[in-house]
């Protein structure tokens, strides 16, 4: 009982934590955590007297006298008045259980739960209660909700203020709320959420009020805004590009309409890059968004560069709630040049121009709280790409990829995070799949503490024959035609605030080819620790990772990993 209590007595920590140290005012609260842990353990009957404290010359003693009183069940259950389903599927839907210990925190669920089923049915002021009667012979008690439902209520006018530049219908195609339509508390909730979603309001807050006409209720939306447009610049140096760097200009709110427009420059390192993007979230004002995306870069890659230049088109719509599907269109022309002796067979076949045009089809489910910095929920994507074939092109395959992710919240505002990706590229008989299209893992984004490209498999390339007919050979690394990828991260706030979190991560995957089938005893294996700032500019990251199982020349000794940019 002692553990429940914050006012703890001296330790051997005590000059770290502070126990030992009494505080009158978490005493009380001692007091009514007490009274609920026996509560919520049978004791329905429990008192909890008012604290006793002596002051002694060394020390201070509290005693806390407690009456338990019997243990008791759940007896009976019953639901009486209006119901607005069959009682058996009430049943089915209530916590609380027959012969289980009683608790009066379910109890307190049930009764959430039973208003926000009438709220959403539009019963705003529906009067629910339990009615407790106990029965010392057999140590139950029988429980009785009893429901007064009101008559419906319809929601009249939805106001909406405080939008300087936001335009009404971008608020309003936000809402889950209609006007005209039946009250529902659910639905006021999701409409908090979905706007402050956007991210373009410092606070959202939803009021109502008994409405000019009888059983309707008004609502007033009031938000504040805050800055959407974002000009940022600056540096920095990661594995993989080396030191860079970058800029970029954005608005995530252009004129108030909720449209995006982006364009971010990166140079120096081993990439050069322009890109602009624009996105429409609500085409011809239907759930309907549209993006065009234009891009120019030049990438040096260990045995090859390549400059490719295109753009493309996507649109998305909602499937369902939290689900939306998308379909893209991407070209790319691309030019390979300055081959190395020792690229992959795919490279050297198409040094020289190419075309890539392909489509993707995609569905993306989220259901995080954020869309930067999330807390809890899930967000899950699968994808399929073709590419060559009737759209034409030098470059044919048909790619999948399979990406979950889990937040979940734990003590003291301290966040889990478990993601797990998949991918398989398979070509077509008539064409080539290029080196750049297949599956490399290693580096800050997938296997922390790997280089990028360190897990890739290898291949041969044959320099020359000897008289003898033996070969003179060089292995290079290439891309896998299939990964898997697992990553497990324990985020801890340091300035909440201002985004400044550390974190510890284990990581484990692997790249394979030719076999349908993943290989999980060849997974490899790294650890480590980091540190991340959600800036203005987009994430910042510095973490180190350390290889679990180095294999012939890789590090022992883990390395520090710098970049800006999205994660996995």
């Amino acid at each position: 009982m002692e553990k429940l209590m914050a006012n703890q007595e001296k330790g051997f920590w005590s000059f770290f934590t502070s126990s030992g140290n009494l505080d009158s005012e978490k005493l009380q609260h001692d007091v009514m955590r007490l009274q609920n842990h026996y509560h919520n353990n049978g004791y329905i009957d429990a008192r909890i007297g008012e604290p006793q404290v002596v002051i002694k010359k060394t020390r201070i003693e509290i005693t806390i006298k407690v009456e338990e009183g019997k243990k008791y069940q759940v007896g009976d259950i019953d639901i009486t008045g209006d119901l607005i389903l069959p009682k058996d599927k009430l049943f089915e839907l209530l916590k609380i259980k027959s012969n289980e210990i009683y608790k009066r925190e379910i109890i307190r669920e049930d009764l959430t739960f039973l208003s926000d089923l009438y709220g959403n049915g539009g019963y705003a002021f529906a009067d629910i209660y339990p009615k407790i009667k106990k029965h010392d012979e057999t140590s139950t008690v029988h429980i009785t909700y009893h429901v007064d439902q009101g008559e419906q209520v319809h929601f009249d006018r939805i106001m909406i203020t405080g939008n300087t530049k936001t335009r009404d219908k971008v608020i309003r195609r936000r809402l889950r709320i209609y006007e005209q339509g039946l009250y529902s508390g659910v639905g006021i909730k999701r409409s908090i959420n979905e706007l402050k979603r956007l991210d373009f309001f410092e606070d959202v807050q939803v009021d109502t009020q008994k409405g000019i006409h009888p059983n309707t209720m008004d609502v007033k939306v009031e938000v504040k805004e805050k800055p959407t447009g974002m000009f940022s610049f600056g540096g920095g140096y990661s594995s993989v590009e080396n030191a860079f760097v970058v800029g970029s200009i954005s608005q995530r709110n252009l004129f108030g309409r909720g449209q995006i427009l982006e364009a971010k420059a990166q140079l120096g390192g081993s990439t050069n890059q322009f890109n602009i993007s624009f996105t429409e979230p609500w085409l011809f004002d239907m759930p309907l968004s549209f993006g065009v995306d234009l891009f120019n870069w030049t990438r040096e890659y260990d045995e090859y560069d390549k400059d490719s230049k295109g753009g493309g088109v996507r649109f998305g719509y909602p499937i369902f709630r939290n689900t939306r599907g998308y379909i893209s269109y991407r070209y790319d022309r691309g030019e390979i040049y300055n081959i190395e002796f020792d690229a992959p067979s795919t490279i050297a076949a198409l040094e020289g121009v190419n075309e890539t045009s392909s489509s993707t089809v995609s569905i993306h489910y989220d259901t995080t709280d954020h869309p930067f910095n999330p807390t809890r929920g899930m967000d899950h994507s699968f994808s399929v790409e073709y590419a060559g074939g009737i759209l034409g092109g030098d470059i044919g395959f048909t790619k999948y990829r399979l990406k979950m992710s889990k937040y979940f919240p734990l003590f003291w505002y301290t966040v889990g995070l478990i993601h797990a990706e998949a991918g398989y590229v398979k070509e077509r008989s008539d064409e080539i799949i290029p080196d750049y299209e297949l599956f490399h893992l290693g580096g800050i984004n997938s296997l922390r503490g790997f280089e990028w490209e360190d897990l890739s498999p290898e291949e041969e390339i044959i320099l020359s024959y000897n008289a003898d007919g033996s070969k003179n050979v060089i292995k290079t690394k290439v891309g896998g035609n299939k990964y898997v990828q697992f990553n497990i991260e324990y985020i801890i706030p340091i300035l909440r605030q201002h985004g400044l979190v550390g974190l510890i991560f284990y990581d484990t995957g692997s790249v394979q080819k030719d076999n349908y089938r993943i290989q999980f005893d060849e997974l490899r294996e790294s650890a480590g620790y980091g540190f991340r700032w959600f800036s203005p500019m987009g994430p910042i990251r510095l973490e180190y990772g350390y290889i679990l199982d180095p294999q012939g020349d890789e590090s022992t000794s883990g390395r520090w990993e710098f970049s800006m940019g999205t994660m996995f």
